[in-house]
This record gives structure tokens, sequence and C-alpha cells, in this order.
């Protein structure tokens, strides 16, 4: 059992607002060497706010932390990290045109007796972090040309190199393959061994038996449960999360399909130093009216550049057919997709998806500003009446339509997001990982929209990492592996062990 000796990082009355929102109000938490603590919640709870005091990001305005019992204030993230506190935050946080070793050792680089980096033992101690972590990528690779599953895990090898004595993981396995979640498993189960104390947070419950050992649930701002995690069941760390009973499981309504509305053949994309030849390879798909096409593949399948493909980003690169309504179409730029009815939210939601200086209605009228215009120009009143009712919708939780999107959760910047596509009224709607790092209530609501848009007569097209999302909302499955189309299967028909079966690589050739 843990005592109040083995206390590391202790935070006491924290308390945080920005503009128009209290996130935190008199927040504690304890964390302990050698133990993970599970930081649940819904979004919009105030856990990465409090991840983000905790790493030097924002001050409080009020409370205190203590590291070994010794209170402490950190100005900036380079003196709580010189104290030994590391984070990987939920966004990715690098720099997209270093090199893999430049980001990980970023602010630390090793130097020659002449005050220049030293290349060579920088590429050396990088070489040897990123074994610790399965990744097979050369030190000098620009970050930029990595997937985001690889990138997530340069994330990690950052925060493991500095040898931190408190390590904060803001859902670290969100864009993990199922191989790179189990290294990293195991390189929390080292650094437990070694006393590190860490900080989770994680919207996957099924995670939590392999790491856990106690629990804090955060609702509205406050520390509403603590307890070990062997106290505690699935429901009673939901309803605490949510206020009230957990909802019914999602169930799908009974596909009524309509005519092809999108057909692509042999789309095809190069991989210009990706390491294959083909990002995606000759991959034909069809998608009815009111019918949701789910995408599964692991890390590095392709699904992403497939998506972007359909919606004009790769025109000078990318081959293949495509049609709309039976009509033949040639998307040179995404403008063209979204005239004839096409809408993507990507998967990185901030880099891609939105403008993080601005305010959420100018954020949600990107896509439809001549919905707004006056005399050339966007006029407020017009952008508040036209894009109200679709925030109001996807119930985004903001003060204002000019709160900065930037100071939403991550669950109601994807909302936003949502809300800025379903404001154009496309007839075809690309998701890629609509649901990454959103709690648990939050998917269900997603889940719900995205049935209704079916049942309203869209098509949809879902890229899921995540297999029991898929099958859950899919009226038919297409496998992705290493570019290539493996698998395609009827909801009644696309169990489990056949999804997996095709995704894996040395198994798909068995099912293509």
């Amino acid at each position: 059992m843990p005592t109040a000796s083995d206390i590391v990082l202790e935070a006491a009355g924290i308390e945080k607002s920005f503009p128009g929102v209290r996130a935190l109000d008199g927040v504690a938490l304890r964390v302990r060497a050698g133990r993970l603590v599970a930081l649940l919640g819904e979004n919009g709870a105030g856990k990465s706010t409090l991840m983000n005091i905790l790493s030097g990001v924002y001050p409080p305005d009020a409370g205190t932390i203590r590291l070994d019992g010794r209170e402490v204030r950190f100005a900036n993230p380079r003196e709580a990290q010189a104290l030994g506190i590391g984070i990987v935050h939920q966004e990715l946080n690098l720099v997209r045109y270093l090199s893999v070793a430049e980001n990980i050792f970023l602010g630390r680089e090793p130097l020659t007796v002449t005050g220049l980096i030293d290349y060579r033992k920088l590429h050396a101690d990088t070489a040897a972090v990123l074994k610790r972590l399965d990744l097979a990528v050369a030190p000098g690779t620009l970050v930029a040309d990595l997937r985001v599953g690889q990138q997530q895990v340069v994330e990690i090898a950052r925060a493991v190199s500095a040898e931190a004595r408190v390590l904060i993981l803001d859902e670290p396995t969100s864009s993990l393959s199922a191989h790179e979640v189990e290294v990293l498993f195991g390189v929390i189960a080292e650094l437990k061994s070694r006393g590190v104390a860490i900080i989770y947070i994680t919207h996957k419950f099924e995670e939590l038996a392999r790491v856990c050992d106690d629990v804090t649930i955060m609702r509205d701002g406050r520390v509403v449960g603590e307890a070990l995690l062997t106290e505690l069941t699935r429901d009673a760390i939901v309803r605490q999360m949510a206020g009230r009973e957990a909802k019914e499981v999602f169930q799908k309504s009974p596909a009524v399909l309509g005519s092809e509305i999108l057909r692509a053949d042999e789309i095809t994309l190069p991989g210009e130093g990706a390491g294959r030849p083909f990002l995606v390879e000759k991959v034909s798909l069809s998608l009815r009216r009111g019918e949701v096409l789910g995408v599964f593949g692991l890390v590095g399948a392709g699904r992403t550049e497939l998506l972007e493909t359909l919606f004009g980003l790769h025109p000078e690169r990318s081959t293949g057919r495509v049609s709309v309504n039976g009509q033949a179409v040639n998307f040179t730029s995404p403008r063209d997709a979204i005239a004839a009815g096409l809408a993507l939210a990507p998967e990185d939601r901030k880099r891609d998806g939105l403008v993080l200086p601005m305010s959420v209605a100018a954020n949600a009228s990107l896509a439809s500003l001549d919905r707004t215009l006056r005399g050339g120009l966007v006029s407020e009143s017009r952008e508040a009446a036209y894009i109200t009712p679709y925030i109001e919708r996807f119930r985004v939780k903001t003060p204002s339509l000019h709160q900065l999107i930037v100071n939403l959760s991550g669950g109601n910047q994807q909302k936003v997001i949502l809300a800025k596509w379903l404001a154009t009224s496309p007839k075809i709607l690309l998701l890629d990982e609509p649901t990454r790092g959103i709690d648990v209530n939050a998917k269900r609501e997603i889940y719900a929209f995205i049935d209704e848009l079916a049942r309203a007569g869209l098509g949809l097209v879902v890229v899921s990492s995540e297999l029991p999302e898929i099958l859950a909302l899919s009226d038919r499955v297409m496998v992705l592996c290493e570019g290539r189309k493996t698998a395609e299967f009827s909801r009644a028909d696309a169990t489990p062990e056949r999804v997996l079966h095709a995704a894996l690589p040395d198994l798909a050739a068995i099912v293509s």
C-alpha cells in the first residue's frame, strides 16, 4: 500500500481561470514513487490544464506545488524539466523541420569543447533511446517525414531521455500501433521499477489494468474521486466522470442505403521517401447514400493518405479516377472537393483542422465564408446567426463564439471541426480519427451524430485505429495494409479476428 513518504509530487488547492472559463477549482493531486496514477475525466474536466501547470507551461492562479516536500514554482517548462518533471503532451509538440535527434535533445544538446553541438554524440544518444522504444528510424530523419504514430514515439523518447523523476503522459497511445503500445507499456514498467512517478491521462479504460496503480477522477475542474484501481469498476469510474449513470453502449441504426454517391478506382499515391514505393497503391472503393464505410488499418497503412487524396490534397502526385453522383471529377485542390460536396475532418486537428489564434466562430465558419459576408467582408452578426445552430447541435462547451479556439478542450475543438464541415451542407463526410483523444461520453455523442447523418442520407467514410469503434459504426469495413486494400467485409462478416488478420503485414497477403 502507498504511504505518505512515497509522495514525490503533490499539488494542493490549484486554481486556474481563462477568459470566461474556470478551468481548475481547488484541485489536489498526489503522485507517488514507482506508481502510476491515472488521471481520468471527460473532455473539459481540466486534466490537461493541470498537467500544464505541473510542467511549467502555465502558472497557477492559486495553490501550491511540492516536490519532495519542498514548495516549488516554475516560471517555464525548462525550470520544471530541470527539477525532473517531464511531459508528453496530448497534441504533438515537435519542431517538424528539425531532425529526430534535434527534437529529442532540444535545449539539452551535447556540446564539443568549442561549444558547438556534438552531432556524433547526439546521434549516438538518440539511437540508444530509439532502440529502447523500438523505433526504427535514423536519428537524422526529419520529423516532418514521419507518420503521426512515429512522431508520438519521438515525443515519448524526448521525455524518457531526460531521465525524469516525474513523467506526465497525456493520451500517449492515441496514435500508436498495437506494437508501439506494447513497447510503451514495457518502458512504463521499467520506469516504475526505478522509482519514477507517473501521471497517465487516458480515455482508453482497457489500458488501466495494464499500467495503472491509483486513480484520480476529475469533473468540471475539480477532483471528485481518488482510489486504488482495484477498488473501482468501469461503471463507477464513468459515473464519477460524468456525474450521471453510464449510458448504454452505442447501437447503430439499421442502414437504409441509397444510390452510389462516391466511387474511386485505383487511387495511387507515391511514397516519396516514406520507406516504401507507395503510400496508397491502387485502392478502389464505393460509397452509397446513408452508408458508413469504415476504413481500418494499423499505423502506416495509408488510411490518412487515402482520405487526403480523395479530398484533392495531392493532385500533382496522385493518380486514379473519382466520380461523385456518377459524374467524373478531377479535384485539383480541396476547394474543388468542397464544391462537389466533400468534407474532411483531419486526424491532426490542431495542425490541419483549426487556426488556433482565431475564435470559435471564425474557425466554424472558415469553410462556408460565403454565407457570412456582407459587402465582401465577414459580418459578425451573419456569422453568428449562421454558425450558432451548428455549435449548439454539437453541444460545444464554450462561454461564447468569441472564445479563442485554443482555450477549448480537445473534445470541444473536435466538435467545432465537425460543426464547421456540417455547415457546408456536405454530401460526403470523410472522418479521420473523429474521436481521437475524446472521452467516453463525448464519443457516444459523436457516434450518435454519425448515425444521425447517415440516416439523413449522407455518405460517410470513417477512419479509426480503434477496431471496436469501426465495428460499431460501419455498415461495411475496408481494410488497408501498407497502402494496399487487403479485404472488405459486410457488417455481418466483419469480426475482430478477420479484420485484424487482414490488417497485419505478414498475414494480409493470405487474405488478399
